[in-house]
């Protein structure tokens, strides 16, 4: 089993970091190519979000994990099951 030094020392590693960056970067196009479907496009180029969509994301913005409902606590989970692969891998590699 590793020692907490060694496993702080492979998640703190550049190329653990850029593996994880990587999948931030999917995560949050994803999330941007969504939010820009749902918005209207104005003629400037701006993108005008729907009310009814900017209250509900205000509100899950205000509200703590805890006391999200269960489809939107499973939505952050699936998100952090993308970056578990990579986690374990580098743990189980570490050396």
């Amino acid at each position: 089993m590793p020692s907490p030094d060694q496993i702080r020392k492979a998640l703190e590693d550049a190329q653990t970091v850029d593996r994880l960056a990587a999948i931030e970067h999917q995560r949050w196009a994803h999330w941007q190519r969504y939010v820009h479907e749902q918005c209207e496009r104005r003629d400037d180029g701006s993108l005008l979000i729907p009310a009814e969509l900017a209250s509900r994301w205000e509100a899950q913005i205000m509200t703590p994990y805890a006391q999200l409902s269960e489809r939107e606590r499973d939505s952050d989970r699936e998100q952090v099951r993308r970056y578990l692969p990579t986690i374990i891998d580098v743990l189980i590699h570490e050396r």
